[in-house]
């Protein structure tokens, strides 16, 4: 399959503890011209410290790292390299891993039961705008949109239909627990998160309804008939 952007080299990282996923990483990605992989972390800890290096084009995360969470390390590196792609590549097949890796910022998400050779075309995929995805996660993905819509969304209750078109879940989660007076550690507590994912989240939210402050974002959402007035 050819290069989406001919001239251009897509530049990898992956950060996956599995030294035989590394190696089948490192062995395909070598034989492309367009795809090079310039780093390789092994834990929570490197993985973090590789956002220090310079920006790649697409990050494969493994979410089951040795000394803590793979979605830690995609919400830094949303924040850090905001036009980064960033695909998770795990065993992990469960909702709960699957919605918090995409609300963190990942835009694929593949289960490790396929050739590392058919990563080759889901990292040009992804690279040239798609949003490569397993189809057993796909298939939770849908039964959870429906069973949302299902529970929020007739048509007499519009509020909800707006929010869910202007905030993830979590997001909206957030701005609820902010609009009842609850601190960003508070929230952290109620929500199973850290304080930092918190403060990731609000200023998500600020940026969407293009507000500066707590009371602006309970103003505008209100006005914009994200919450009850």
């Amino acid at each position: 399959m050819p290069n989406p952007k001919n001239s251009t080299t897509i530049r990898v990282a992956l950060i996956d503890d599995d030294i035989g996923f590394q190696t089948a990483v490192t062995d395909a990605l070598a034989s492309t011209p367009d795809l090079v992989l310039v780093n390789v972390a092994g834990t929570h800890a490197l993985g973090l410290e590789m956002l220090n290096k310079p920006k790649v084009d697409v990050l494969i995360v493994d979410l089951g790292l040795p000394d803590g969470s793979g979605i830690d390390i995609i919400l830094a590196a949303y924040e850090k390299w905001p036009n980064c792609n960033i695909m998770v590549s795990t065993t992990f097949a469960d909702e709960q891993h699957v919605m918090q890796s995409l609300e963190a910022g990942a835009t694929g998400y593949l289960l490790k039961d396929s050739a590392p050779k058919n990563l080759i075309n889901e990292i040009r995929s992804l690279y040239s705008g798609g949003s490569p995805i397993s189809p057993l996660i796909a298939r939770k993905i849908l039964t959870r949109f429906h069973q949302e819509h299902k529970k929020n969304v007739s048509p007499e209750d519009k509020a909800s239909v707006k929010l869910s078109v202007a905030l993830s879940l979590r997001e909206q989660e957030v701005l609820e627990y902010i609009t009842k007076g609850f601190s960003s550690n508070e929230i952290a507590g109620l929500m199973a998160i850290s304080p930092h994912t918190v403060l990731t989240f609000v200023r998500r939210i600020y940026a969407k309804l293009k507000v500066t402050s707590k009371t602006e974002a309970i103003y505008e959402a209100r006005n914009q008939g994200l919450l009850d007035k």
